[in-house]
């Protein structure tokens, strides 16, 4: 980084709370990570705040979590991977997934000293949102196969879920990309749970596939333009077309979160789980770590009304 990079990144004045933290990571101006903590804070009553650091600076932000009422972060594009040599311990989310979001700040019980831990809580977010909106996840995706359509972090988190707490019996991998879907594939069996993925590169092929009960799309919301991007699309609504019903988590929230496959989705009989969902599980999971609180102490109701006024405004 440049000394005129390093300028250009505004320090947040933090002396009004008596705790602060920071959401890490470049570009993050659309975020609502901010205004989601904001409403947690206020509703336990904490004078708190999650500020947001839009830099590719991470010496800055390793000095700045040295601050004695540094509370944690979320740590997002493009620090997830970074971030870990910078860490002392990780929850066995974040070792599986091998990228971190969240950081929170223990004490090491004998010395005194700081410990700076990782986590992954998309995974939770993930999880949380089929949960919290589907009545029968024994009828609609248990023991089912899942799908997953994309290749990047997001898709490993999704392979997690699925895997770990979801009962999929298999995973499907759907994506313009076969070097992209071979990395997941290597990736998640190094780390103990890539056994049953299931690289699907054709319609010839998904029409000889059982139909699957859950699909995590993550993959941005631009309508397919190359062959190998029709052909995935494709792919996609050959399970959508199939006899079982499930439901679709659509990751992709920005600028809307109603997508192209959200409607190709809806059209075709399934449940439609919008990203925010995702994104206020993982952020309600992330204060769990740093509050000491659960998540029924929260409010919960009051996020969710905040970040669809949000939108509702971001539409107008």
């Amino acid at each position: 980084m440049s000394a005129q990079e390093h300028q250009t990144t505004s320090l947040p004045d933090t002396s009004h709370v008596e705790r602060h933290g920071y959401l890490f990571g470049h570009p993050i101006a659309h975020s609502m990570s901010p205004l989601l903590h904001q409403t947690v804070y206020d509703g336990l009553g904490l004078k708190w705040s999650q500020f947001p650091l839009d830099s590719l600076d991470m010496p800055l932000f390793l000095r700045l979590r040295e601050h004695p009422n540094f509370y944690g972060a979320s740590v997002t594009m493009p620090h997830k991977l970074a971030i870990l040599k910078h860490l002392d311990s990780l929850t066995p989310e974040g070792a599986s997934v091998g990228a971190v979001n969240t950081m929170f700040v223990r004490r090491d019980e004998k010395t005194g000293e700081k410990v700076f831990w990782g986590t992954n809580t998309d995974v939770v977010g993930i999880r949380d949102s089929f949960y919290h909106n589907v009545e029968d996840p024994d009828q609609c995706f248990h023991g089912r196969p899942g799908l997953v359509i994309g290749g990047g972090g997001a898709a490993r988190s999704a392979v997690y879920a699925l895997k770990t707490w979801m009962k999929a019996s298999k995973i499907y991998i759907v994506n313009r990309d076969r070097s992209e879907v071979k990395a997941v594939i290597d990736e998640c069996t190094a780390r103990g749970y890539g056994d049953e993925l299931v690289d699907v590169a054709t319609v010839e092929q998904a029409e000889q596939l059982e139909g699957v009960g859950a699909i995590v799309a993550c993959i941005p919301n631009f309508p397919p333009k190359t062959r190998e991007e029709i052909e995935a699309r494709r792919v996609l609504e050959c399970f959508l077309s199939k006899s079982h019903k499930g439901a679709i988590l659509e990751m992709c929230y920005h600028p809307s979160p109603w997508t192209e496959i959200a409607e190709v989705s809806q059209k075709a009989g399934w449940k439609v789980i919008l990203g925010t969902e995702a994104m206020i599980y993982q952020g309600l999971e992330q204060d769990k770590y740093w509050t000491g609180k659960e998540i029924s102490d929260m409010p919960v109701k009051k996020v969710h009304e905040v970040i669809a006024a949000k939108l509702s405004d971001a539409r107008l």
